[in-house]
């Protein structure tokens, strides 16, 4: 937009001297073209911004994997909530003992609604421990396959300090869903958590040691953040044979790892370690540098010299007050009423800075200042020198890793029975909806496509217009209070019959008071562009057909005008020429 304003500050400079009426009257009729447009675009994304949007209506999925959920009306059938207690063992609060009282339901979300009729899995309690879990038709193995996992979340009261990640249950005989608590062994844990600093997308992975048979957790290194917001998310976890883990939220890929670099602690364990039985020898010398034995003190090397001095060369400046006392009483000051003498003793008058001191060097008694002494140089000690003797940082010797193992394949993941939620949060009203388990990317996409796409391009509209408005009777001071986003029409109207009032009689003070609209009506008319492509864009779907044809109808105007300005701007610049020629031609005579 600078752009254009600085070309067309330069034109009408030139049109400065001689204004054509046929210049104006192009640049009015400009004018009139673009307002009439941009009243249209205002109109529409007026109309595709507010009110109530229609919700399009909920229909179950036809795409099948090994485990999908949308919270139909049989749910209950599959989850099954716990009534274990939390497993404290080892924690900070091991003497304490918790419950999973938290309750669960089956609802539509009351925040920012985007589709009718669809149902999801909430958490009903705040402040308190929640499990459930539903067991998967058959066991899911992802060996040699593709895992994907994918599930929408609303933060309906936003989430100051919580989870809302899912777990993939280790499948075994002892996994009973009455259960299944914090300390019951899963495979994968996927999903946002966020408490104080903490914000991430978890992703865990509870690997077996083929040595040992121990489970260890394997945590992502660098985990993305969550996004805490009231609207649905969309996040997607999907696991290649090739070792790479790929997250993504609402579509977009935001993480890429190698389970096999990007993970803390490494699957596989180092093939050498440190000799757990070597020690540093007694005559290992590790000191670099030492202090120099041969260096002596040298004779004229004053230890006992102090740090200042007098400075016997300074004097008393001639403005120096020395009978004046640096504090006086109180002029103002004067005996309280109840004040007794008997009692209180003599009265005092409080004392205050003595004003003759302000204006002069100093008051009172002078003495010399101190100066740092020259001949200081403190305690003497010997310079250090590089180490003769030294022999380097000592370090054990390694030795081949008794449990070293090599998992060339830690994306075979461990055989799943059950998905669970076992969360604990301070907000409540946490919905869960839409989950697939499966192997498919494609099919993962395409239920996405029918469930969150659907619904969340109008959810950030129902967000967009729940922001506060802009109080639009309340009338600008002038039109430079104006702000173009609070009305694009009105800001464009008063801009320019301002410019133009000012031109009719002294066309450089409206280049000055005026510099938006001397920028040309084809920078308004793109910026106004700008701003309907942001605000449709935002809800991230195909823009309603009246915006996309106001768009259209902005551009068009905007090129007819930049065009007609562009003309008149030329043979305006015409004009000028031949007047400063005159002018010169004066000048000269």
């Amino acid at each position: 937009m600078r752009l254009y304003a600085t070309a067309a500050t330069a034109a009408v400079a030139l049109l400065a001297g001689s204004v054509r009426a046929d210049a104006q009257s192009v640049l009015s009729e400009a004018s009139s073209s673009v307002s009439s447009v941009a009243t249209e675009a205002s109109s529409a994304v007026e109309s595709a911004t507010s009110g109530t949007p229609e919700l399009p209506t909920f229909t179950p999925t036809t795409i099948k994997a090994d485990f999908v959920e949308q919270f139909t009306d049989d749910w209950e059938a599959r989850w099954k909530p716990s009534h274990a207690k939390k497993d404290t063992t080892g924690s900070a609060k091991e003497d304490e003992e918790w419950a999973y009282v938290g309750e669960w339901a089956v609802e539509e979300p009351h925040v920012f609604k985007g589709m009718e009729g669809d149902k999801g899995l909430v958490v009903k309690n705040a402040a308190a421990h929640h499990a459930i879990s539903a067991k998967f038709p058959k066991k899911i193995d992802n060996k040699g396959k593709t895992l994907v996992v994918q599930y929408e979340v609303k933060l309906q009261n936003g989430l100051e300090c919580g989870g809302a990640y899912m777990k993939l249950l280790r499948d075994n005989k002892a996994l009973h869903q009455d259960e299944f608590s914090n300390a019951s062994p899963y495979v994968v844990m996927f999903g946002p958590d966020k408490c104080g600093s903490t914000n991430k997308v978890h992703l865990i992975i509870n690997h077996k040691n083929p040595k040992t048979g121990e489970y260890e957790e394997k945590h992502l290194s660098t985990a993305p953040a969550a996004r805490i917001v009231k609207t649905t998310e969309l996040y997607t976890l999907i696991i290649h044979p090739n070792n790479t883990a790929i997250i993504k939220l609402n579509g977009e890929q935001v993480k890429e790892a190698n389970l096999l670099e990007d993970f803390s602690p490494a699957f596989n364990p180092p093939k050498e370690i440190d000799d757990p039985k070597d020690s540093k020898p007694d005559t290992w010398v590790d000191e670099a540098r030492i202090a120099d034995p041969e260096a002596t003190k040298p004779e004229d090397w004053d230890e006992d010299a102090p740090f200042e001095i007098v400075d016997e060369e300074a004097t008393m400046p001639e403005d120096w007050l020395e009978n004046e006392p640096l504090t006086i009483p109180d002029p103002e000051a004067e005996k309280p009423e109840d004040w007794e003498d008997e009692e209180d003793g003599d009265w005092i008058a409080p004392t205050v800075p003595n004003p003759k001191c302000d204006e002069v060097s100093g008051c009172g008694k002078w003495e010399k200042p101190t100066i740092k002494n020259p001949s200081f140089k403190g305690k003497w000690t010997a310079p250090y020198i590089d180490n003769p003797a030294y022999k380097g940082v000592w370090a054990p010797r390694k030795i081949k890793n008794p449990d070293y193992f090599e998992d060339k394949t830690p994306a075979n993941l461990e055989p799943m029975g059950a998905l669970g939620f076992e969360i604990w949060t301070m907000q409540s009203d946490i919905l869960f909806d839409n989950i697939y388990i499966g192997h498919s990317i494609e099919d993962a996409q395409k239920f996405a496509d029918e469930t969150f796409f659907e619904k969340y391009p109008l959810e950030q509209l129902l967000e967009l217009e729940s922001k506060p408005k802009v109080d639009e009777k309340k009338p600008a001071r002038s039109p430079s209070d104006l702000v173009f986003m609070d009305d694009p029409v009105h800001y464009i109207r008063e801009k320019l019959d301002l410019f133009f009032t000012i031109a009719q009689t002294d066309p450089i003070q409206a280049i000055k008071f005026v510099p938006e609209a001397a920028g040309g009506l084809a920078a308004v008319a793109v910026t106004l562009l700008a701003v309907i492509i942001g605000v449709v864009s935002m809800s991230g779907s195909t823009p309603p057909p009246n915006v996309k044809k106001a768009a259209e109808n902005v551009k068009a105007a905007a090129t007819d005008a930049k065009d007609k300005v562009a003309e008149a701007v030329s043979s305006g610049a015409d004009s000028a020429k031949a007047e400063v020629n005159k002018r010169t031609t004066r000048s000269s005579s």
